[in-house]
């Protein structure tokens, strides 16, 4: 319920909403909220109709004002498109490591873990976030960190420390900081504004991984900055499999109108090579992970890799 994150589920429910209408819709939705005022603006072509208040009062309920500044997608864009190409240029990058059953680095996990297990005990629907800091040479945590809106620093304090025990993990308690700042309530739209694509170490790999390419959430598959994304995660756990790998980076190059991609490769352990076996084209890529289908505002909750996804699997 954090700001920024609400933004990305405003966003991708409008997506979700278009493609069950009309699978080939071409949406790039940005959604900014703040202060009693929630705005979408963007571009839209589909045979499909959503209505954009509706989706925000469900999420949201109806206490904010909805502002929509949507148009059609720019022709100069879209004839790039229609023959197949990319709808934007962009490196993206994908990874997979074996620290984890999901394939994500541990930190990433741990902190969307705790998250989980906050929320859940308080069926909260307030602002939050989690954070952890680990050494991978010693297995040892460094720092947690838990800030949520009306749950007291005691109360958080020993949600922490209950949680870390049950997941068996070597931490010193006085590397726990919950609400650092001081308790506090006011919290999501009334203190903050959030928008569409602000959070994306979340929405990747966590800070440790390089990031490539721009935002996921509001945009459909003919835009690489998701599509190819999401096959280079997949094209990550392929090589990690087939290899026995430790970690495995992978790199995909696109530039706008163009089909295949300028740069193809994996790096596994260590070891530079081509990526080999799959079409790498959007329109390849959107038929092999079926990105046609509404299923993207899940992706906007806990984080686009590592949740059992086609591009997971």
């Amino acid at each position: 319920m954090h700001p920024d994150k609400i933004c990305d589920r405003v966003s991708d429910a409008v997506l979700d909403e278009l493609l069950k209408q009309d699978p080939k819709s071409r949406v790039a939705v940005e959604t900014m909220g703040g202060h009693g005022i929630i705005t979408l603006t963007g571009e839209v072509t589909s045979s499909g109709y959503v209505n954009v208040r509706g989706v925000v009062h469900r999420l949201l309920g109806n206490k904010y004002g909805v502002q929509v500044n949507i148009v059609e997608q720019s022709p100069e864009i879209a004839q790039g498109v229609d023959v197949g190409g990319a709808g934007d240029q962009g490196i993206m990058v994908g990874y997979a490591t074996n620290e984890t059953p999901e394939l994500m680095p541990l930190e990433v996990m741990l902190a969307r873990d705790l998250n989980k297990y906050i929320f859940e005990k308080y069926g909260s629907k307030d602002d939050g976030k989690t954070q952890a800091t680990w050494n991978s040479e010693t297995n040892e945590i460094l720092a947690l960190v838990a800030s949520f809106q009306n749950v007291s620093k005691q109360d958080l304090e020993n949600d922490v420390k209950t949680w870390a025990k049950r997941k068996n993990l070597k931490f010193d308690e006085k590397n726990i900081y919950c609400n650092p700042a001081g308790d506090w309530n006011i919290g999501g739209f009334e203190a903050d504004t959030g928008v569409t694509g602000r959070k994306l170490a979340v929405d990747n790999y966590g800070p440790r991984i390089p990031l490539g390419g721009g935002a996921f959430s509001g945009k459909d598959a003919t835009k690489v900055d998701r599509s190819a994304a999401y096959m280079a995660r997949r094209v990550a756990v392929d090589y990690l499999r087939k290899h026995n790998a430790k970690e495995v980076y992978s790199y995909l190059a696109y530039a706008i109108g163009k089909a295949e991609p300028l740069q193809a490769t994996v790096i596994v352990d260590g070891k530079e090579m081509m990526i080999e076996g799959y079409d790498l084209s959007p329109k390849g890529i959107i038929d092999f992970l079926e990105l046609r289908k509404p299923q993207y505002e899940q992706t906007a909750r806990y984080g686009h890799f590592g949740n059992g996804f086609t591009w997971d699997k």
